[in-house]
């Protein structure tokens, strides 16, 4: 490497931070050696991209940064690979036969629920039927504006009426782990932007979902702009939900849960703490970084005002000076890309709690059995003394029938009468919530592993394109370098 191309390495990375990075990430392609990759660049990787998108890509180019001739390419070239990327599968029939997309977002004015004034964001969901699109028609898309409280009402309905269901998650409201130059703002355009995005992605991945997309709810969200709430609310969905006291002491008492849920659930939180790990390191990455490149300005400003003084090396100067002011500059979008990336490992972060929300659900089943069965077996005990007149364990009514007698034969056969109704409803409760935690823990589990399948594809085609970013990012750094070293020889 010539001297120059060190210098570089130096100069952009205090203490080879960024060297160190720049290795890490070669270790990742070397071990994932992946046959495809989605290399949407700023749209999620998670989810296909938009007919706008595909257009912008190509206009953008970017894969002549990503890939050189010693390296594989690292972008999806047909459109199998992104349906694959949002759990298509046989069952998937909405997501065959709608095309769903999350047009635009548009910031609006008006009057909340106690008449106060208030901006708000609203999205353009479009929709458009396949069958006209793989016939070469191009109808105009049906269309309608959505609010982010209503993904929200949609989620909340999706998540009681599927408990065992690891419902995709919504991207975050207000932004989260933001390195100090970014804007906080839930109203910034380049956060509504990524929530757009996010957004859309979510609409993929429910109506690509085998058993989500079947659900009438979701079609009347996407094609009733008036009205669906209603409809959403007569289902009784919020009289189902379970309240968070249950589901605690559900999570402290029951005895026996399934020991692979219980797993699972350690599992979301170990999932949790890493990608949040994760995403501080990467703005606290992006905060060096960013004061990393804006000081190259420094050098632009000193060769400009060096050329003024110089006759032979003055034009050398300058333009070694133009190089580096570009370079610093080029960082504010280098930094923007990198922020999607951010959204998808955020979507994990999210799932991760939608994980532990079906284990959450496995144990209130399990513990609600357990509670059924134990008042059962308490029924049929008081049966059996009340029946032999043996009291086997300690009663108030055992002391009571001491002090003042034994019941009357009518009083003593009422109460034999009503305790065998009552131990017949046991029974039906009991095998009613045994049914119900069997279905529970089978479908739970077949969900939960076809979640995790995803999730390691998802990951590794994330983690392999943030790769590629960076070094795409140092060869430009490198470039400029040359640049600035044929300046000089030019001198």
């Amino acid at each position: 490497m010539p001297e120059i191309v060190l210098s570089h390495i130096v100069f952009l990375a205090p203490s080879n931070v960024l060297m160190q990075l720049i290795l890490v990430e070669c270790v990742f392609l070397k071990i994932f050696q992946p046959s495809h990759l989605l290399g949407y660049g700023r749209f999620c990787a998670c989810s296909p991209p938009t007919s706008a998108e595909r257009k912008r890509m190509s206009e953008d180019g970017r894969d002549e940064s990503l890939a050189t001739d010693d390296e594989p390419d690292h972008t999806a070239a047909d459109g199998s690979n992104s349906l694959n990327n949002t759990m298509v599968e046989e069952g998937s029939t909405l997501l065959h036969t709608m095309e769903i997309c999350v047009a635009e977002a548009e910031r609006r004015n008006g009057k909340n629920t106690v008449n106060m004034q208030e901006t708000f964001t609203v999205y353009l969901v479009e929709t458009r039927p396949m069958d006209a699109v793989a016939e070469g028609r191009n109808p105009a898309p049906d269309s309608l504006w959505r609010r982010y409280s209503e993904f929200e009402l949609l989620r909340n309905y999706l998540l009681v009426t599927h408990p065992y269901i690891v419902v995709p998650p919504l991207p975050e409201k207000r932004a989260e782990f933001v390195w100090h130059k970014l804007s906080a703002d839930n109203m910034d355009p380049d956060f509504v932007e990524r929530r757009r995005v996010g957004l859309e992605n979510f609409l993929l991945r429910v109506a690509s979902h085998p058993v989500l997309s079947k659900d009438k709810i979701l079609h009347h969200f996407l094609t009733e702009e008036h009205g669906w709430k209603e409809v959403v609310y007569e289902t009784g969905f919020q009289a189902k939900a379970d309240s968070r006291l249950r589901a605690l002491s559900a999570t402290f008492r029951v005895r026996n849960p399934d020991k692979r849920f219980m797993e699972m659930k350690h599992y979301s939180d170990e999932l949790q703490s890493h990608t949040s790990q994760l995403l501080r390191a990467r703005a606290r990455v992006a905060d060096r970084l960013y004061g990393v490149y804006k000081v190259h300005g420094n050098y632009g400003r000193v060769f400009s005002e060096w050329s003024a003084i110089e006759r032979e090396m003055g034009d050398g100067l300058q333009s070694a000076g133009h190089h580096m002011d570009a370079y610093a500059a080029s960082i504010d979008d280098i930094l923007e890309e990198e922020e999607h990336y951010a959204d998808q490992l955020k979507e994990y972060l999210f799932y991760a709690e939608a994980l532990r929300a079906v284990c959450r659900k496995h144990e209130l089943t399990q513990f609600e059995l357990e509670m059924a069965s134990q008042d059962l077996i308490s029924k049929k005990q008081q049966q059996e003394e009340l029946a032999t007149g043996i009291v086997r364990t300690f009663s108030f009514k055992g002391m009571t029938n001491k002090l003042f007698g034994q019941e009357a034969p009518e009083q003593r056969e009422a109460r034999l009468k009503l305790l065998e109704e009552l131990i017949a409803e046991g029974e039906e409760t009991v095998k009613e919530k045994m049914v119900e935690c069997e279905e529970h823990v089978e479908r739970a589990w077949v969900d939960m592993q076809r979640f995790k399948e995803q999730k390691d594809k998802d990951l590794r085609e994330a983690l392999i394109n943030y790769a590629v970013m960076q070094i795409s990012m140092c060869k430009k750094g490198i470039q400029m370098w040359s640049n600035a070293k044929e300046c000089f020889l030019k001198m």
